[in-house]
């Protein structure tokens, strides 16, 4: 959310008139109807409600397992892209950047034979480099995001199947299950542990990790308010002194390092990377951010709105499955979710600030 310093109200003593607690109590009432996660925390609401309600499946303890894996695939980028939303910008090559990632390590790893930690820390040089080119190119030029990463976005798709076509000789890299390192990698990329008798993924251990950590960097740190600063106005942010360009540059490279993380779950996960994956998904990162309040114009949103963003979407596509539905509404309810949310995140800051 932005970021407004105002006076602590005083708190009602005793001798206060009852006027006065009724103001402190509205005002309060205020504050958290203009927090950015209202809508998305209803909206969660409503969703886990309408399936909890008609599926039996959807009440299981497996099942909430589940959810929290879709939501966290999505979740971890949304991270990423909720900071560089806040900051004013998005990137549509999020999406495409996670499969270049998968792909460097596992390629790199094959074809020199190496540990696969070695792939990994190439692929790491690999995604920052691209958060980087991203953000270096949108200061130097000032070109709008859009058709900055639209470029990157085309770039890495022909890129991802034209390499992996000429070093494999195929569309996908090649198992790399057998190599060394493998095993150590997956505990940490790809594995699973047991939460009263149900195996969770530790991919949403991971996204609740950075959920906190880049909430703390927003609301306790220089640089969370230089990020609402930039999002909300450059120049004025760049007139008191606030690095706009190493903002934005290392902003692009936290997307950079969220989409190495991803790739890295995909190739332990799977053992093997598809080139032409990927496409799409930067559209469901940055709707996350969208449903959990988080502005396109930049200077407004929280991570923790971003993350129930994404548990509406892990919600809506399993709860689907789990009450029987045809499995092909589910793009339409995430439509839906997207244009009510967007509105209802409008009307209520506007009902808010009439009062």
């Amino acid at each position: 959310m932005s970021r407004l310093l105002t006076p602590k109200a005083p708190p009602p003593t005793g001798g206060g008139s009852e006027k006065t607690v009724r103001v402190h109590r509205r005002s309060a009432l205020r504050r958290f109807m203009t927090r950015p996660e209202v809508g998305s925390l209803v909206g969660a609401v409503i969703v886990f409600t309408l399936f909890f309600s008609i599926s039996d499946t959807f009440r299981t303890g497996s099942a909430l397992a589940t959810i929290l894996y879709a939501s966290s695939t999505i979740g971890i980028m949304a991270v990423a892209v909720a900071l560089l939303m806040i900051g004013g910008e998005f990137d549509l090559s999020a999406g495409v950047a996670v499969i270049s990632s998968g792909l460097a390590a596992s390629m790199f790893s094959w074809y020199f034979s190496v540990n696969v930690w070695v792939g990994a820390a190439f692929a790491l040089a690999v995604s920052l480099t691209i958060g980087f080119l991203n953000g270096w190119i949108l200061v130097r030029t000032r070109l709008p995001s859009f058709l900055v990463t639209l470029a990157m976005f085309l770039m890495l798709q022909g890129l991802n199947i034209a390499l992996t076509k000429l070093i494999t000789g195929q569309v996908s890299t090649t198992n790399i299950s057998n190599m060394d390192g493998f095993d150590s990698a997956r505990v940490v990329f790809a594995s699973s542990f047991s939460v009263l008798g149900v195996d969770v993924r530790i991919t949403v251990l991971w996204w609740l990790v950075f959920v906190g950590l880049a909430t703390w960097v927003l609301m306790r740190t220089k640089v969370g308010n230089w990020i609402y600063a930039v999002g909300g106005n450059q120049e004025s942010a760049r007139a008191v002194g606030v690095p706009v360009a190493r903002v934005k540059i290392g902003l692009f490279m936290t997307v950079g390092f969220m989409a190495w993380f991803s790739g890295m779950h995909l190739l332990f996960m799977y053992n093997t990377v598809q080139s032409g994956e990927g496409v799409g998904n930067e559209l469901l990162y940055i709707m996350a951010a969208v449903v959990g309040g988080c502005l396109l114009t930049g200077g407004y949103g929280t991570v923790v709105g971003a993350a129930i963003g994404a548990f509406i979407y892990g919600m809506t596509r399993q709860g689907i499955v789990y009450a029987g539905w045809d499995n092909n509404w589910v793009f339409f309810f995430v439509g839906a979710m997207l244009l009510l949310a967007v509105v209802v995140n409008g009307w209520v800051r506007t009902q808010a600030n009439k009062r």
